[in-house]
């Protein structure tokens, strides 16, 4: 079968890829087509991300294990495009370059019967250009509301650790 995918990236202004590829093809191969398809030297530590429906990020899909020998890391290479990315689970989340963090929601639009003489990765339209660098990210905290940020903090014995735990 073939997927058809649409990347976008998180960012104000539209930019968007849609892509047919076939769900026999690892999260690899798939990895190299995005990254072609945004103009990317594709030379970037990168990652898959399962999320649910409202993008919250679950398992990572690691291009490379740069963990310790014997790591559990899920790798690309190991891993097909329809084990993750199914029409019950439609979504998942790319991050490419993690000094840039450039950051892609990936979504299945539809799955097709392969066309004869067809060949894919097959990028099907493109929207938007890629900016020089990465959007901003604006991070929101919750800080502790028991704990008001503006008072000076003069001794440690309200909080709950031990200042000499080493």
């Amino acid at each position: 079968m073939i997927y058809k995918i649409r990347i976008i990236l998180d960012a104000e202004e539209d930019i968007f890829r849609d892509i047919e590829v076939e769900d026999t093809n690892t999260l690899e191969d798939f990895h190299n087509a995005v990254t072609q398809a945004f103009g990317f030297m594709g030379n970037e530590m990168a990652s898959f991300y399962t999320c649910d429906e409202e993008w919250n990020q679950d398992e990572e899909i690691a291009l490379f294990d740069m963990g310790e020998n014997g790591s559990n890391v899920r790798l690309m290479s190991n891993t097909f495009l329809s084990d993750v990315l199914t029409e019950e689970s439609p979504k998942l989340i790319y991050v490419y370059d993690f000094l840039s963090m450039w950051t892609f929601f990936v979504e299945l639009a539809d799955v097709v019967k392969k066309e004869d003489g067809s060949t894919y990765p097959n990028l099907l339209f493109s929207f938007g250009e890629l900016p020089d660098s990465p959007p901003e990210k604006s991070f929101e905290s919750n800080p502790n509301p028991m704990m008001n940020l503006d008072d000076d903090i003069d001794s440690y014995e309200d909080l709950d650790f031990d200042e000499n735990w080493n």
